[in-house]
């Protein structure tokens, strides 16, 4: 009986002794708990951020060469495609007539401004202005033929609409009817054997009508050459290509985005209950680990606050006056710089993986 008693007893010291070490235990880290959480705030709704670039051409053209593959690394400038430029290079060509043409314009209202009003053989400039305009003509009808077969294989295979193929035929057909309308015009002036000069002030004003189409050539000269430029279509940023779907003769539209640049520079978005914020400040540090690197810390400091709540830029944001009215505690995104840009281990980071943050706030 006494063997009884003495084994309770000794069941009861160690029952007591277990729990005063789990009650001297749970205060000590209830302590530390709280001297913690008196000088650090923390959130685990924290991701990587960075800039995203979307790479879209500016004319409409064919790939001739994809010179970028997935997942990439692109440096600002590189190229990374490159397009057909055959029809484009005809458009500055027509251009360049223009301009030729627009001179030959000013040079013939000149020499009529010194001419009499008596009767004057067709002179050189005259010619030299006829045959600009039949140049230009042709150079528009073959442009206008070119479009025209290839809108017709494009429409055989079902890839533009009627409508867009019989605009390019009206184009050709007005382009073959100018060519015929300048070379009759050239041969009717050739025949003719006198003229009469127009008014001073009529005169001047041709003068001014030339000088202007010049102008109007010499802009859309600019205009080619500048879309000439827009075949070679190079990195605007440095960073990773992504989602590069591309094939050689695919048909691009101005502004279909083609793929992403991923840019090189990230930064870290935590979102802070509101509760949370009256202790954070711009500039305090900040250890953050990342989710796939729990072992690794990285040192960072806070930035910049957004000038609203996460839930205010989302598509249909709350209005607590229009219902029922619960209260949920909003959060405020949080803009985090890394002050460690020698640290080998942020090359391994990527845009949207999950971090803690602890924001040291004494």
């Amino acid at each position: 009986m006494s063997g009884q008693i003495s084994s309770k007893k000794k069941i009861n010291s160690k029952f007591i002794a277990i729990l005063a070490i789990l009650i001297i235990g749970g205060g000590i880290f209830g302590f530390y708990k709280y001297q913690h959480a008196q000088s650090h705030q923390t959130t685990d709704d924290a991701q990587i951020e960075t800039n995203i670039t979307a790479i879209t051409p500016r004319v409409q053209a064919f790939v001739k060469e994809v010179r970028v593959q997935d997942n990439q690394y692109v440096k600002k400038g590189d190229t990374l495609l490159i397009l057909d430029n055959t029809d484009i290079k005809t458009k500055v060509e027509e251009a360049i007539a223009g301009v030729y043409q627009a001179k030959s314009n000013i040079s013939a209202a000149l020499a009529q401004t010194k001419a009499s009003t008596s009767t004057l053989p067709i002179t050189n400039s005259q010619v030299a202005v006829m045959n600009a305009n039949i140049d230009a003509a042709k150079a528009k009808l073959w442009q206008a033929v070119q479009d025209y077969n290839r809108y017709s294989n494009l429409y055989q295979d079902h890839s533009i609409t009627k409508q867009q193929f019989e605009q390019a035929r009206t184009s050709m057909l007005e382009a073959q009817a100018s060519v015929k309308g300048l070379e009759s015009q050239k041969l009717a002036t050739q025949n003719q054997k006198q003229a009469t000069l127009s008014q001073s002030h009529a005169v001047s004003s041709q003068v001014a009508v030339a000088e202007a189409d010049l102008k109007k050539s010499e802009a859309a000269l600019a205009l080619a050459k500048i879309n000439l430029s827009y075949t070679v279509i190079t990195a605007p940023v440095s960073g990773y290509a992504s989602r590069v779907n591309l094939q050689q003769g695919q048909l691009l539209n101005p502004g279909q985005q083609l793929f992403n640049i991923v840019d090189e520079h990230i930064w870290v978005v935590a979102n802070f209950k509101e509760t949370q914020l009256q202790k954070i400040k711009k500039g305090q540090p900040v250890k953050i680990t990342a989710d796939a690197y729990p072992q690794h810390k990285f040192e960072a400091k806070i930035h910049s606050f957004s000038p609203a709540t996460g839930a205010q830029f989302s598509l249909l944001p709350p209005d607590n006056a229009s219902g029922n009215f619960v209260k949920v505690v909003q959060r405020l995104p949080v803009s985090i710089e890394f002050i460690n840009p020698k640290d080998p281990m942020l090359k391994s980071l990527r845009p949207g993986m999950n971090l803690e943050v602890d924001v040291i706030t004494n």
